[in-house]
């Protein structure tokens, strides 16, 4: 019997006598997934909210109904709710817009996450590699919305295949994940987010392709962000080497 504190979620695994590690392992043979101890354990507690693939590799693996492994996430805010109430700040010109979103890179120590395929700004671009040479236990995450729309991004992308190698872990995670989303009816989402801020940038007045103005947020605000895009990865097509990068077309307007 687990105690009061345990969510059923926490339970159904202990039942199955797995540690963390071997279920998240279990899950990702189910799902084709990249999800990680850390993540499993956020989901037991209900500090994240597991996305509908996972939902459904988690009641494969434990063979139980979803509303009863996720009742103690569903009953809670959750991530969408999260992002809902909080409180952003409106940041209105491009040069704070870039510095806001170097300050997220900049002070990422667990996790940075970033999505969208038309970064160029060099500083920001510049930042994130240094952040991947300086830390090597800070997991980042790049979703893509198709091909890069800029040569500044494709490099970039194979810089960082060059700093890290995505196969490898350490401490059974994976440091470096590049998925790409085949655009279809997908729309494209920009932000970037580590566990305690996040930038999301929104559309021109000026220009339909471009970017200068964008919302600051916290607190859980941030790490829903974290969750979101982590999950968005591992439902997209993973990129596992410099040579998956460069075969990519650069996608101009």
């Amino acid at each position: 019997m687990g105690t009061p504190a345990e969510s059923a979620l926490k339970r159904a695994r202990l039942e199955k006598n797995l540690t963390l590690e071997e279920a998240v392992a279990l899950l990702n043979a189910i799902t084709g997934g990249t999800s990680d101890t850390s993540q499993l354990s956020a989901w037991e507690s209900g500090r994240r909210r597991t996305g509908l693939r996972n939902r459904r590799g988690l009641c494969d693996l434990y063979d139980k109904p979803g509303d009863l492994l996720f009742a103690h996430q569903d009953g809670q805010y959750g991530v969408a709710r999260a992002l809902h109430h909080a409180q952003g700040t409106l940041v209105t010109r491009w040069a704070d817009l870039v510095e806001a979103m170097t300050s997220v890179v900049t002070g990422a120590r667990e996790h940075l996450v970033v999505t969208g395929s038309r970064s160029r700004e060099k500083e920001y671009l510049d930042a994130i590699e240094t952040a991947v040479a300086q830390n090597p236990d800070l997991v980042h995450t790049r979703v893509l919305y198709g091909p890069p729309r800029h040569q500044e991004l494709a490099e970039h992308l194979t810089r960082l295949m060059a700093l890290r190698n995505p196969a490898e872990r350490r401490n059974g995670v994976r440091t470096l994940s590049v998925g790409i989303v085949d655009r279809g009816a997908t729309l494209e989402r920009f932000f970037v987010a580590s566990e305690k801020q996040a930038v999301v940038p929104l559309p021109s007045l000026h220009s339909a392709d471009g970017f200068d103005c964008g919302i600051v947020l916290d607190g859980e605000a941030a790490a829903g962000l974290v969750h979101h895009g982590r999950e968005a990865c591992a439902a997209a097509r993973l990129l596992g080497t410099i040579r998956d990068v460069r075969d990519l077309p650069v996608r101009r307007r």
